[in-house]
This record gives structure tokens, sequence and C-alpha cells, in this order.
């Protein structure tokens, strides 16, 4: 398992005095042990629980989010009042575990995130009885032709538009990543694809890239 290593202390003086980030770190480096994982990266932060701009919280999910790995922090207390680390969570997609309780880790967010959870689905449900009414007046719904087909059909724009919408997010997390390894001097399509596999990013259907996929996701971005 390849992870991305969170800690966060509330005050300067733990930061400081390493009181607090020691054990965290300590928690975290047996745990990966024990799991044989692979940490990727760690990301520090001083700052309250309450708070929810967290610019190093934001830097791990991207980081785990681009590499396809698990974040994980030292204990269920790091996400105490802290319901912005949870919608983060839910909205990056992002696999997370607690050292001290990894076992608690699915409920414990499935719980602490229910209302956005339900507000989810309430949109969900609506498109489908949408699809479902389109359906009982006879419009077409599919296509052979794929989704070069579906500007015709007002059922599908939505659905066209999501994909769309889906690959330009993921186009624009991982296009700060390709400017960085151009400013390195890898410009061809080829040598960016090459650095990053090495980096251990992946791409939108968590594969290996090539330079067809480096082009596709370049012209999305654009």
């Amino acid at each position: 398992m390849r992870t991305i290593n969170y800690y966060r202390v509330s005050t300067a003086k733990q930061g400081r005095s390493g009181l607090g980030l020691e054990a965290q770190r300590a928690a975290i480096l047996d745990f990966c042990a024990s799991r044989g994982c692979e940490p990727l990266g760690e990301y520090t932060e001083q700052e309250s629980g309450k708070r929810d701009d967290r610019p190093e919280l934001a830097k791990a999910l991207h980081h785990a989010k681009v590499t396809g790995s698990t974040l994980v922090i030292a204990k269920l207390d790091r996400l105490s009042r802290n319901l912005a680390f949870l919608a983060a969570l839910q909205d990056a997609g992002t696999k997370f575990v607690a050292a001290d309780m990894p076992e608690a880790n699915e409920l414990t967010i499935h719980i602490m995130a229910a209302m956005a959870q339900a507000e989810r689905k309430a949109i969900s449900k609506r498109t489908k009885e949408a699809l479902a009414a389109a359906r009982a007046r006879g419009t077409k719904l599919g296509n052979p032709m794929g989704v070069k087909a579906f500007g015709g059909y007002k059922g599908n724009r939505a659905a066209v538009a999501a994909i769309k919408a889906k690959s330009i997010a993921f186009a624009m997390d991982v296009l700060p990543i390709i400017q960085a390894i151009k400013a390195d001097g890898h410009s061809s399509l080829r040598a960016i694809a090459k650095e990053l596999n090495g980096r251990g990013i992946v791409t939108a259907r968590g594969g290996k890239w090539g330079p067809q996929s480096v082009s596709d996701l370049l012209r999305a971005a654009t």
C-alpha cells in the first residue's frame, strides 16, 4: 500500500518542540512497517483542527489523489471537530486510514459525512427519475455511436457534460506536475509520460502514462 502521511499539531509551541509530532510520526511509521507500506510523501500542518484553510492538508490530498495512494494520519482525534477534513476526503475520493484504529476508518467517515452523502444521493435520485421519465416519453438514451452521438439527445447532454467536467478536473490536478516536469527539461510526450510514471502519478483510470494519454490530458486542460 502506497501512502501519503499527514501530521497536524494545534500550536506553534508543539510544532517547534516536536511534542505531538514525534508521537504521530512514530505511530504512522509503526503502522506502515506492520502493513508493508510504501510512503511517497509526508505533510505537516501547524493549525487548529477547527480551521478549514489548511494548505498542507490540501497538498496531501492532492498528492494522494494523483498517485492513487492512501492518506494516513496517526489518530482519529485528528478528525475532532473537523468536518472540513471529512468533506475534503469525500470530495477527493481519497482512501484514508487512521493508524490507531484502522478498522474504524470507513465507518467513521461515512457516519460523520452523512449529511454530505445525503445531498449527493438526493441529486442522484432526481437525475435517475428524470432519465426514467425521459424513457417513459420514448426518448432514446443510448446510442451505438457512443459519446459523440450524445449531443443529439437532451437527456444525455448532462451525462456528457459530467464526463467532460471530470476529465478537465483531473487534467487540472495533473497539469502543475507536468509543467514542473517540463521546467526540468523534459519536453517530449514520451519523456513526460516516463517522468509521471517514475513519480508514481497514475492516469484517471489508475493506469500507466504513455505519450497519447499525456497528449489527451494536455488537450483536456486547454
